[in-house]
């Protein structure tokens, strides 16, 4: 990966904030294009603490899915979610019956 050309940031964020056209704005500062340009205004303002940084993966909480619907898949099965699953005690390869009920359905251990 190329080395990251240095870019004064105040001058360019005054650049930016002037109004000029970013065509200017990248012949002045050798920016090849407007991502370029876009990547090292961005890292002006982090700098001058004038924008929050972005976090790498690993500084994110993992997003945790807390569907509760059960859904039938497109071989007819039914998926419950692991939160129900837990919820209700259910273990690993336990067999149910299923029926109609006035109120839906009706789930029962054998």
């Amino acid at each position: 990966m190329p080395r990251k050309k240095k870019v004064d940031a105040a001058k360019l964020i005054k650049a930016v904030e002037s109004g000029r056209s970013s065509k200017e704005i990248m012949v002045e500062f050798g920016f090849k294009t407007p991502t370029q340009l876009k990547s090292y205004y961005l890292d002006a303002l982090v700098a001058k603490g004038r924008a929050a940084g972005i976090s790498g993966k690993a500084a994110r909480a993992p997003k945790v899915k807390q569907a509760k619907g059960i859904k039938v898949n497109k071989r007819g099965s039914l998926v419950v979610p692991k939160v129900r699953i837990q919820e209700m005690g259910f273990k690993v390869g336990e067999v149910f019956s299923i029926k109609p009920s006035k109120a839906g359905i009706s789930l029962k251990r054998n």
